[in-house]
């Protein structure tokens, strides 16, 4: 650690003599939180122009500020703000597993839905048992320590695949069941995380392994899931026709803070119940939920940002490089890191292969699916941040700090490569094309079929030509310059312009009568 003590903030106030250098003074803390939030997003976009320059995600840019502005660095943020702001991994996953939700559309689940859930569970559980087997057996870490870091190891990251797949503008059999394999991914996972940590508290504290300890974590992710749904329901009708944009938006965050609420009562995650919040939504009001999901979409980023930089600033760089506390061997957390990496990814190509053996899918999806499932940030980092705060709350804290550590230097890594890798999948299952040659882009055989016989014999300049007029049929229209997301909220301000004055020229005719 480079810096000791009070925060940068709170040694420039003192200087100042902000609050009269009283670090209990009600002037001093209201303005050290307000300047911390405010270096927190400050210090995140900025990172993301350097991470732009490099292509990498902006996940990686907020972590990695998180680390420089946190306490193992230049300790520049007030204690008071990382600590008041634990809440926000419940919200950030909230926001993940509500969006999530979208891709689980019933019509889209018809179609291939019983191989989505094989493959699924093959490619989920296979990360599971490799990590869980790796981390025992290799590395001598506690069981019920392993449990746990084997269950993160099935999460996937949504939000990095789904960047990559609209980058590229990807579409076909492969971006269908990929997008479906994330989403149902989350939910084994949370299953798993759920009876691994209940495992590993009870073992921990002397506890025995009977029905409350692994039977009640999955009836209450039924209870949650159950919530959830009724909330959906809730959410349809309370977003009438009639609400304006703005006021959806607010209902859709009402619904979300309530559900996190309840949850965090229960002391379980809101991944489960907000997934199914927007997949109740998605599948009841299919006139208007695309909207809805984009204007959350847009409002979120400002949330993410504060939670991953906030898991940032919890990297402890002095537990990262000691020796574990996890295990009989004093491994550093930096090799259990590592070997995590690797196994997982080991895990996940090798069980989405085998699913797709199994469920004799496609050839490139096969293949090609795992690259797809490497990037890991989100939901890992939310649930290992939960892990955490339920480790410290049953006097376990440094099992906690070891279990955030290794997820978030993992995650740094994923999020290098797991966008390149996700973008080499979709390019070698050929659902986006970089080629200009135009024989790859329409064959000569497949225009050759609509010509007449007496075009057929004659030179290519007519095949040449039946190409391209292939090509202009079919050519999109020109890409809007304004993101989809932000169209959604400039629609949103306009309606709202138009509401306020309408009725300012309403109640001035009124006057005037």
């Amino acid at each position: 650690m480079f810096f000791n003590g009070s925060s940068g903030i709170e040694r420039l106030l003192n200087t100042l003599g902000i609050g009269g250098g009283d670090v209990n003074s009600t002037v001093f803390a209201v303005s050290s939180v307000i300047l911390g939030v405010a270096l927190v997003l400050m210090t995140g976009f900025l990172m993301t122009r350097l991470t732009k320059l490099l292509k990498l995600p902006n996940v990686t840019a907020y972590i990695v500020a998180g680390i420089l502005i946190g306490p193992s660095v230049f300790n520049l943020v007030p204690s008071r703000v990382i600590n008041g702001t634990e809440f926000l991994s419940d919200i950030a996953l909230a926001f993940i597993a509500f969006s999530a939700g979208e891709y689980f559309k019933v019509k889209d689940l018809k179609k291939n839905g019983g191989k989505v859930i094989v493959i699924t569970l093959f490619e989920s559980i296979a990360a599971f048992v490799l990590v869980f087997i790796i981390g025992k057996f290799a590395l001598n870490i506690d069981t019920s320590f392993a449990l746990v870091l084997a269950a993160l190891a099935s999460a996937t990251a949504p939000a990095s695949t789904i960047m990559t797949i609209r980058q590229t503008k990807a579409k076909g059999e492969y971006v269908n069941t990929l997008l479906q394999v994330v989403a149902f991914d989350d939910v084994v996972t949370l299953v798993l995380y759920s009876v691994a940590i209940s495992v590993c508290i009870a073992l921990n504290s002397g506890g025995n392994l009977d029905f409350a300890t692994v039977g009640l974590p999955i009836i209450y992710n039924i209870v949650c899931l159950l919530i959830g749904g009724f909330l959906g329901f809730a959410l349809k009708f309370l977003i009438s026709k009639k609400r304006s944009n703005d006021n959806r938006l607010i209902i859709v965050i009402m619904i979300l803070f309530l559900f996190c609420g309840i949850c965090s009562l229960m002391g379980q995650s809101p991944l489960l119940g907000c997934m199914a919040i927007g997949a109740v939504y998605a599948n009841t009001e299919k006139e208007n939920s695309e909207r809805l999901f984009k204007q959350v979409n847009y409002f979120a980023p400002p949330i993410l940002l504060i939670f991953f930089v906030r898991s940032g600033m919890n990297f402890d760089l002095s537990a990262f490089a000691s020796t574990s506390v996890v295990g009989g061997i004093p491994y550093a957390l930096v090799l259990v890191a590592v070997v995590y990496f690797f196994t997982r990814i080991a895990g996940k190509y090798g069980g989405s292969y085998l699913g797709g053996v199994v469920t004799k899918s496609d050839k490139k999806i096969r293949n090609y699916l795992g690259l797809g499932l490497i990037p890991q940030a989100g939901v890992a980092i939310g649930l290992a941040a939960m892990g955490a705060r339920t480790f410290a709350n049953s006097g376990q804290a440094a099992l906690g700090d070891a279990l955030l550590t290794i997820i978030l230097a993992s995650s740094v890594l994923y999020e290098l490569i797991g966008p390149g890798c996700a973008k080499l999948g979709l390019f070698l299952s050929k659902s986006y094309s970089r080629t200009e040659n135009i024989e790859e882009v329409v064959p000569a055989a497949e225009v050759v079929k609509t010509l007449s016989d007496e075009e057929k014999h004659q030179n290519e300049v007519n095949i040449l030509i039946a190409q391209i007029k292939h090509i202009k049929e079919n050519i999109p229209d020109p890409p809007n310059m304004v993101e989809e997301n932000e169209e959604a909220f400039t629609e949103a301000a306009e309606e709202y312009e138009n509401d306020t004055i309408n009725s300012f020229n309403r109640r001035f005719i009124n006057r005037r009568k």
